[in-house]
């Protein structure tokens, strides 16, 4: 298991306020280059630029473009040509519209809420897990890994102890890939990351497209992920290596607010808090105001809070109250839910960017993806 959500906008909506307040028994019964063409002029670009998008796609794939994609010998020259492929649609202006990647991130958020009986009643906790652990394999100094490339797609790396159950999400991700084939999976991954996070009840995360799909060639090597059972060192090593700071390493830490462990995929077993469809400061709340004690049981040792026993927290989180840079952090979200938003939704947005060419985004900024809700007050 890893560190991350086991798989923030404030104030909380309706339902979702709603729902972090009620008793933990009614919420969970609730809440179920060079060989490229050039590029058209920009004058000539369509109406909607979604077919386009597709038409460079298919002569990428077709003559020269065939051999570097289909054959063994040409797929790294195959993935450098994507990349330049990438940038002359940014330079060129030939990319789909921000409508057509909302489009995208509703089909998200209504996947999102048809969880059924799926842990909690929601995927949002699986599927931000996925764009955290496509995007922290990221290495600065080698500049090798993070979402760039969607490495998680292929063996060993889908295989990786940290990864185990993601099975789930990716192939929910496949269901949205059929429907919106131009999108590449490192956007859509990320994507669902974003609305994972705002459709349950956070920040908004500035988010731009611009990621490209490579080959298992690429693929990062284990141990690149959080240990759970490790301590404040590891945690700074792994963080670190990413380019994140003690402060960054603790905002990150409280997507612990949503979702649970799983014994049958990492060993640890149970949520961080009372309301894990919910994005809440009450991760950093509970830290500070429960007693936790050592669970007694046969597997990986874990902290359960004493009161109710139903709780759970990894050796990685109560770290955060023991290393003292990390405590005074996390004391700060736990007094602040609108600091921690503030500070989360950066953090993360600069970590699904992780590895991805500055010239390959489309945009010079990050967009803000409007809520399903939000698109609905709009509309009204």
């Amino acid at each position: 298991m890893s560190f991350t959500a086991a798989a923030f906008r404030a104030p909380l909506r309706g339902s979702a306020r709603r729902a972090a307040q009620i008793p933990k028994s009614q919420f969970r019964t609730n809440w179920n280059r060079k060989f490229s063409t050039p590029p058209p002029a920009p004058e000539a670009k369509a109406a909607s630029s979604t077919g386009l998008y597709l038409g460079l796609g298919a002569a990428a794939v077709g003559g020269l473009g065939y051999y570097f994609f289909n054959t063994s010998s040409g797929k790294e020259t195959g993935s450098a040509l994507k990349s330049e492929l990438q940038a002359a649609k940014v330079k060129a202006n030939f990319v789909p519209t921000k409508e057509d990647y909302i489009k995208v991130y509703n089909r998200i958020a209504k996947l999102v809420e048809d969880a059924g009986e799926y842990d909690d009643g929601s995927y949002g906790p699986v599927l931000l897990r996925l764009a955290w652990h496509a995007s922290g394999t990221y290495d600065k100094d080698s500049k090798t890994g993070g979402s760039n490339y969607a490495t998680m797609r292929f063996e060993p790396e889908s295989l990786h102890g940290a990864n185990a159950g993601l099975n789930v999400a990716r192939d929910l991700m496949e269901k949205i890939k059929e429907e919106f084939p131009w999108i590449s999976y490192g956007d859509l991954w990320t994507l669902a990351g974003v609305a994972a996070i705002q459709e349950m009840a956070g920040p908004h995360i500035p988010w731009r497209p611009g990621r490209i799909d490579g080959f298992a060639a690429q693929a990062t090597p284990d141990g690149r992920l959080p240990d759970a059972t490790q301590g404040a060192d590891h945690l700074r090593n792994i963080f670190g290596r990413m380019g994140f700071n003690d402060q960054e390493i603790v905002a990150l830490s409280g997507a612990h607010a949503l979702g649970r462990c799983h014994r049958n995929r990492s060993g640890f077993e149970g949520p961080w808090t009372f309301s894990p469809t919910t994005v809440t400061n009450d991760y950093f709340k509970l830290l500070f105001d429960e007693k936790w004690v050592w669970k007694r049981w046969d597997g990986p040792k874990q902290l359960e809070d004493k009161k109710t026993k139903s709780l759970m927290m990894l050796p990685t989180d109560y770290v955060l109250v023991q290393d003292k840079s990390f405590k005074k952090f996390a004391k700060a979200y736990a007094d602040s839910q609108d600091l921690w938003f503030k500070d989360f939704s950066n953090v993360v947005s600069r970590l699904f960017e992780l590895g991805v060419p500055t010239e390959q985004f489309v945009s010079p900024e990050p967009w803000i993806m409007p809520t399903v809700e939000e698109q609905g007050e709009k509309k009204n």
